[in-house]
């Protein structure tokens, strides 16, 4: 029996792996909320891996308010680099396998074609730095240790547009919405059961993968075809916008080349197909 420890476990993505844990009887989880483990304390960390004997550890605690990271550089790099760091050495200390998830915002949104994991990184906000800088620190002193960039993250639970966007249909608000960029929207569950497989699977290729749904669009795109699936797109007036003020740069292009993740570990849904079986399973 693998024993598995996901951070942040209160989070969208670590409510997600709590969502799927049963379908993998021969994992004995640990889930920890940031209160109950924080990775900006080494000394938490430490003294939770001295009691448990951890196989692998899922890190999903991260700072991701991409606007208030312009204002908070400090909680941001706390967070997603620090801690990070944290948890990389004292992972590697106690030969745990390390899982951790990065961002589509490492990239400055320039390219005319899909990311692949060996193009250049370029982060254009404080977020995006703040991971990529994790990475680093991973990658500097853990080689057992799996990275997965991914991207536009949504998924029944917490904050995220496909909520917001249901809700805003509830309401029947008219929306402004961005056609200006690119990438793909990437169902949070469809995340946690390829990584959980990964672990069921033994797989020691380690090193830095692209996640997200197949395909691509704008959240204008994103924004349609939830409203027209869950049969919404009456309730709402939807503006197309080809600016929309935010604090924070966005990368105008972030679509992820998922060639590496599929060759090794095997095929992603695409991101309609992924986004239709969610909407037909909350309802």
């Amino acid at each position: 029996m693998k024993t598995v420890l996901v951070t942040g476990a209160n989070g969208q993505l670590g409510k997600c792996f709590q969502k799927h844990s049963h379908k993998f009887p021969d994992f004995k989880f640990h889930f920890c909320s940031s209160k109950e483990l924080d990775i900006t304390s080494k000394e938490q960390v430490r003294s939770f891996f001295k009691k448990h004997n951890i196989d692998c550890c899922i890190n999903t605690a991260a700072y991701t308010n991409v606007e208030e990271a312009e204002n908070k550089r400090d909680l941001a790099f706390l967070v997603n680099a620090d801690g990070v760091r944290n948890l990389a050495e004292i992972c590697n200390l106690n030969s745990t396998i390390l899982f951790h998830f990065s961002t589509d915002y490492v990239y400055d949104g320039e390219s005319a074609s899909p990311y692949k994991e060996s193009d250049k990184v370029n982060p254009i906000n404080v977020y995006g730095a703040s991971k990529l800088k994790g990475e680093e620190e991973i990658m500097a002193v853990n080689s057992q240790s799996f990275i997965f960039r991914t991207s536009w993250l949504y998924s029944e639970f917490g904050h995220n547009f496909f909520r917001t966007i249901l809700r805003k249909a509830d309401e029947n608000a008219e929306l402004n919405i961005t056609t200006t960029q690119k990438g793909t929207p990437t169902n949070a569950n469809n995340l946690a059961v390829y990584v959980l497989n990964i672990i069921a699977s033994g797989s020691e290729k380690y090193g830095i993968y692209h996640f997200s749904n197949e395909g691509e669009a704008t959240w204008y795109d994103f924004a349609e075809e939830i409203l027209q699936y869950s049969k919404k797109r009456d309730q709402v007036i939807l503006n197309k916008t080809g600016f929309f003020k935010t604090l924070a740069k966005r990368p105008e292009y972030s679509v992820l080349s998922k060639e590496k993740a599929t060759r090794n570990f095997g095929a992603i849904k695409g991101w309609k197909q992924s986004l239709y079986q969610l909407i037909d399973e909350i309802s």
